[in-house]
């Protein structure tokens, strides 16, 4: 009996080490799906060493949008401004990194833009609004008094279809953003349109989604009275003499 007993441990043992392997992978498996991201945020961080991005400046985080604004610093500048943009990533990605891409600079403001990609990928406006609201309370656990500007959803060529969709969105977190001291929303779509109501084709690249110069400089505009609000006030470049 004292054999069979210690070979029963010896298997309950090895039964129990198996299952705790497959779970570790399981759970290395979900950690990898739940943040897509991960590895183009520490690329992204890994030139931080290298150079120090801006602190108490504005922080300009989102979706591929954002990302793909290789002229933001020459489109305010003087200001000092931080883009960590990232992927084609939705709201909740970028809730999951603002203890990385958020905090760390301590900024005075924060620019996002994202739910381009969350319609896109099926979530309804009213998941979108919720989703914003968890990214709001999110870079309040760190900075309490925080601005957030959301730069609303833009309507694009590829995902014209889903405009009506969109457009429901950003009506919603706007009308929410009226409620909340230090969250506003700057809506440059109608900018973006036509006098039939369509996209202008020449404001986006050949996938009909990312903007060309012309489109970025329609959220400049827009942007600029909002940052100089909470006193970020450009400085002209000087010719050097």
């Amino acid at each position: 009996m004292m054999f069979g007993s210690a070979v029963t441990g010896r298997v309950a043992t090895f039964c129990a080490g198996l299952f705790c392997f497959f779970l570790t992978c399981n759970g290395a498996a979900f950690d990898a799906r739940s943040d897509p991201w991960q590895g183009e945020v520490d690329a992204m961080l890994a030139t931080d060493a290298a150079r120090a991005p801006a602190q108490q400046g504005v922080v300009f985080v989102g979706s591929s949008s954002i990302r793909l604004w290789t002229t933001l610093a020459e489109d305010f500048p003087g200001i000092p401004v931080v883009n960590r943009g990232f992927g084609g990533s939705m709201l909740a990605d970028a809730t999951r990194n603002v203890a990385r891409l958020v905090t760390p600079y301590h900024p005075r403001l924060v620019v996002l833009y994202a739910g381009d990609n969350d319609i896109a990928g099926n979530r309804s406006p009213g998941q979108v609004l919720a989703d914003f609201k968890e990214f709001v309370a999110r870079v309040r656990q760190d900075a309490p008094h925080l601005p957030v500007v959301y730069l609303a959803i833009k309507p694009s060529v590829a995902r014209f279809a889903l405009w009506p969709m969109m457009r429901d969105a950003n009506a919603s977190i706007a009308a929410w953003a009226r409620t909340r001291r230090g969250v506003l929303v700057i809506d440059a779509t109608n900018g973006m349109l036509d006098a039939t109501g369509k996209p202008r084709p020449e404001l986006f690249q050949s996938d009909g989604l990312h903007m060309r110069a012309a489109g970025y400089a329609i959220w400049v505009d827009a942007l600029k009275p909002v940052l100089a609000r909470y006193g970020f006030v450009e400085t002209p470049h000087r010719a050097a003499h």
